[in-house]
């Protein structure tokens, strides 16, 4: 196999306009590496592809050779799904490129491209994409499965402001798909993740935001908890949808806006983003703090207008490249007050200063969109999501966080909607999970995925079998 594997890849590496790695070459080991320390795969090829007959030329080699085929953008897959053991990665993150078209207020973007490589660019324009939390996370692999982040209640999903894609197929086509063209698999493409192609290119409708919002993070500390998530839910009763309040519990940063007698201590906090165009002011947004505060006191806050750009960086330290992750999400209808119970209980138990969990609210635009019109899996009826992340430096400690989100998760069960959850935050991906996202959407998925890749090569992602 080795052999045959020689000789074939001189050959492709002949056709490449981008780089071939393998594990003689000398960066194999830098470009192997995902942001997940948790996996740690070793591929026999890596193509750093630059266009899409690149892509088109690794999916023939691939499938020549009988190697399995992973697809890299970001790298961010919780699961580990960017790489594979000796199989073919077709990394794309070289197509990073980023085309903003203020008039139309539209924007293209390349599969490889981040999260800051698309912010940056639009945020020239005081321009926005809904995108996800982490700035380092791939375009590609958080909008195929939903795209959920801050500009969620104003304006929806990724997907949601997603006007069309370029898709390489397994058979080696370059398609378009959109409203007007390929209809059903631009359907499928919004929320069905990986399954059908390698997405090289999206459009989207972009949004005046920024370039700075107004910001508020109160902490509180371990005995606030229930009091805090219950103003949560009664200050987001009436919250205009131009704000996103994220709720949670993590350690305070060590950072020069946290008093020193707070650093790193355990507790919960309240996230307050106002993301109407900067022209609007911030009345609105110094009343909501002003009510929180008033009805409970944090321990400290910062309050003041932050570049949009940064806000889309608050999490990245936390969950940077080498740590050690693993998540779980589960939806709820309502934030009961046994809810919160399990969540005070479950909070301290976490060894990590890095573990955390943050909810946030599903409404506004998010259920403005007819649950049909796309395949997310997740209901669009307003609800509350939660994740839960274990996050470490160690590999020895990451097993005690693993268990706490697992345990965090089932002792949630009896109170969330299914067993099914947000799709880009499944760290284990079991087939009946993965039906259970998708519900009664599922059947019409795997019909578009035999059209598309009968074969199932497409299958390391959540994956849908051929129907």
């Amino acid at each position: 196999m080795a052999s045959t594997l020689a000789g074939g890849t001189d050959t492709l590496r002949a056709a490449l306009t981008g780089q071939l790695v393998t594990p003689e070459s000398s960066d194999y080991d830098d470009v192997r590496r995902v942001w997940n320390a948790d996996a740690d795969g070793h591929p026999a090829v890596i193509v750093r592809c630059e266009s899409d007959a690149d892509v088109m030329a690794a999916i023939g080699f691939a499938r020549e050779a009988g190697l399995e085929i992973a697809v890299r953008g970001g790298a961010h897959s919780l699961a580990g799904m960017s790489t594979v053991e000796d199989g073919l990665v077709i990394d794309v993150s070289l197509m990073n490129s980023v085309q903003v078209d203020p008039a139309a207020r539209r924007v293209k973007v390349g599969g490889g491209a981040l999260l800051s490589d698309m912010d940056a660019a639009a945020q020239k324009h005081g321009l926005a994409a809904p995108a996800g939390m982490i700035s380092h996370t791939g375009v590609g692999g958080l909008t195929l499965g939903g795209g959920l982040g801050w500009l969620t209640r104003r304006a929806g999903l990724s997907i949601d402001n997603l006007e069309s894609v370029r898709v390489v197929t397994v058979a080696g086509r370059v398609v378009r798909a959109a409203a007007d063209e390929n209809p059903e698999l631009f359907w499928a493409v919004r929320g069905g993740g990986g399954n059908f192609g390698v997405v090289t290119q999206f459009e989207f409708r972009l949004h005046e935001v920024g370039p700075n919002i107004r910001f508020a993070m109160l902490f509180y500390g371990q005995e606030q908890g229930a009091e805090m998530f219950r103003l949560g839910r009664e200050v987001l009763a009436d919250l205009p949808r131009q704000f996103t309040l994220l709720m949670g519990a993590m350690n305070a940063p060590v950072a020069p806006f946290v008093p020193e007698q707070f650093h790193d201590q355990r507790g919960y906090v309240l996230l307050l983003a106002d993301l109407s165009p900067e022209k609007q002011g911030a009345e609105a947004h110094d009343q909501v703090v002003a009510r929180i505060r008033q009805q409970l006191p944090p321990l400290f806050d910062t309050v003041g207008p932050l570049p949009f750009v940064e806000l889309q960086k608050l999490s990245d330290e936390r969950t940077a490249w080498g740590h050690y992750c693993y998540e779980k999400s589960a939806n709820f209808a309502e934030l009961s007050d046994e809810v919160i119970e399990v969540l005070v209980a479950q909070a301290p138990l976490r060894s990590s200063a890095l573990s955390m969990f943050l909810m946030v609210r599903l409404d506004g635009a998010y259920s403005d969109v007819p649950d049909g019109d796309t395949a997310f899996g997740g209901m669009r009826t307003p609800q509350f999501a939660l994740f839960m992340t274990g996050v470490s430096l160690e590999h020895a400690q990451m097993a005690t966080d693993r268990d706490w989100v697992r345990s965090c998760w089932q002792a949630l069960q009896p109170y969330a909607i299914g067993i099914g959850s947000y799709v880009n935050a499944m760290t284990e991906l079991e087939d009946d999970r993965v039906r259970a996202a998708y519900g009664e959407k599922y059947p019409r998925l795997a019909r578009i995925k035999a059209e598309y890749d009968p074969q199932n090569v497409f299958h390391r992602n959540q994956n849908i079998l051929p129907g």
